[in-house]
Parts: structure tokens; sequence; C-alpha cells
């Protein structure tokens, strides 16, 4: 399991400096803010699908671990399912919140700031550790 948790963790790791690295590059103006700020119809259509899918990424991913069927995996399969199902959760909330982030440079609209930052607070809940791994692979629920 400790092989698995630390896969994980480079993926969470991974997708999360992604995000720093896209920030950075903004804010030190190496790549330019507001590049479609003029394209409102665009934006409108991006904001309603970006905060549908956040909101959903927050909930499935905080959840994912509960339904009964990836429970039932979890516990049976173990180091498998684990690497799985713990990969899967991790690219449901940073795939999203790393969107919402170039999506917040080019648009320059705080929403999808909102949005991105929603789903970074949600990151310390699905930390990879090696006790939460296995904590997750045993029979309670």
């Amino acid at each position: 399991m400790k092989s698995i948790s630390k896969k994980l963790t480079i993926v969470y790791m991974s997708l999360a400096a992604l995000a720093l690295v896209v920030i950075l590059l903004y804010e030190t103006d190496i790549l330019e803010a507001g590049v479609m700020e003029e394209q409102k119809q665009s934006e409108f259509i991006l904001t309603a699908l970006m905060e549908l899918v956040s909101l959903g990424a927050a909930f499935l991913g905080l959840r994912l671990f509960k339904f009964k069927a990836v429970h039932n995996d979890l516990v049976s399969r173990q180091e498998p399912a684990m690497l799985k199902w713990g990969l899967i959760r991790l690219l449901i909330l940073e795939v999203p919140m790393v969107v919402d982030t170039l999506l917040y440079y080019w648009f320059m609209n705080t929403t999808f700031g909102y949005l991105a930052v929603m789903l970074l607070l949600c990151l310390p809940f699905v930390f990879p550790s090696l006790n939460r791994c296995l904590a997750e692979t045993t029979e309670e629920t």
C-alpha cells in the first residue's frame, strides 16, 4: 500500500504544481492575461458549465469512496482498487481546478477563481497519505 500512496501523492502534487505554474506564468506576465475578455458569449457558457462541473466534482470527489460499489471494490481488491479509485478521485478534483485556473486568467472572471479555490479547499480531505489509504480499504464505512 506504501507504493500506491506514493504514486497517488505524486499525481496529487503534480496537478497542484501545474496549477501553481499556471498562476506563476500569468502573475509574472510571462503569459498575457485576459486574452478572451471580449468573448462574452463563450464566457457565459463556460461559466455555467464550469459551475456545474466544479460543484459536481467537489461533491463526487469527496463522496466517491462512500458509494457502495466503490467501497466494496476497495475492501475486496485493496491495492489495485485504491490505485484506480484514488487516481479517479484526484482527477475529478484537480483537473477542473486547473481548468478553472486557466479560465480565470483567460477571461479575468473571478467566478472561475472562486471555483478553483473551492476545489483547492477540497484537496486536504483527499490527500493520499498511507494512513488514509489503509483506512479507506478496511471494512468500516
